[in-house]
């Protein structure tokens, strides 16, 4: 899997219980959710989950467009709020709504737990949706890149909800016509940052590109930090802190 992972001094996607969190994975059709939250909520995020595909399958029946348009599409009266997100979105990154649908379904999955667990960690396809009361550090997962896996984002407590969302063009099934290993977006706005990552790693093609594709990306407003990796190179702007992973584990491990 491309993207993002929460990054422990364990494995991707691991499910053991902690001081702050218990991990538990859902699965309804092409959405495959890991949480983390301070319960498990397997049956309210099924639930969630559910609810959130049927207002975009809603979306798709009445305009098969929405489904398979690259370029933004309008939006209709008869749209579910999520749906108008997922439009707006791709308008401000000159994507089709469906490249930020794993985005909005760990938003909208993710705002419905907020009442039952304050933190939050929601990871969909590379996408997280996150909200927390202590630092972590978000590990980039990069294909072949010798960046994947030793190098991290700190995420410091969020009063807010923050979207940290990734896109590749060389690893796993996202949709992109670049080639950047990683195209990762942080942003407040969960959807956003799913659309601006696809639109970012669409405009890298050779290493040269991640210095303009990142700066482009940092122009959209809402985003606040940009990072893009290909082979040996990665540029990063804005608000955002790169860390260690090496380092990291060994501060966890003191």
């Amino acid at each position: 899997m491309t993207g993002l992972s929460i990054h422990e001094p364990r494995t991707y996607r691991d499910f053991g219980p902690t001081d702050r969190f218990q991990a538990f994975r859902v699965v309804v059709e092409t959405s495959d959710l890991y949480v983390r939250a301070h319960r498990v909520l397997q049956t309210e995020t099924e639930r969630l989950i559910r609810t959130c595909r049927a207002q975009i399958e809603d979306a798709i029946d009445r305009r098969p467009v929405f489904l398979k348009s690259l370029v933004p599409v309008e939006e209709d009266p008869a749209d579910a709020p999520i749906v108008h997100r997922m439009i707006r979105a791709g308008k401000k990154a000159g994507t089709g709504p469906m490249a930020a649908v794993a985005g909005a379904v760990a938003e909208f999955v993710g705002q419905g737990l907020l009442a039952r667990s304050p933190e939050l960690i929601i990871e969909n396809g590379g996408d997280i949706f996150l909200k927390v009361a202590h630092p972590i550090v978000v590990g980039i997962l990069a294909g072949t890149s010798p960046f994947s896996g030793r190098l991290g984002i700190r995420v410091e407590p969020t009063g807010l909800p923050l979207g940290v969302c990734t896109s590749s063009g060389t690893v796993g099934p996202s949709l992109s016509s670049g080639t950047a290993e990683a195209a990762t977006i942080i942003s407040r706005d969960v959807i956003l940052a799913d659309a601006v990552a696809t639109a970012t790693g669409n405009r890298i093609s050779h290493p040269r590109d991640l210095k303009g594709a990142v700066e482009w990306a940092m122009q959209v407003e809402g985003v606040d930090g940009a990072v893009a990796v290909t082979g040996e190179v990665i540029a990063a702007l804005g608000n955002l802190e790169l860390v260690s992973l090496v380092e990291h584990e060994k501060e966890v491990k003191r």
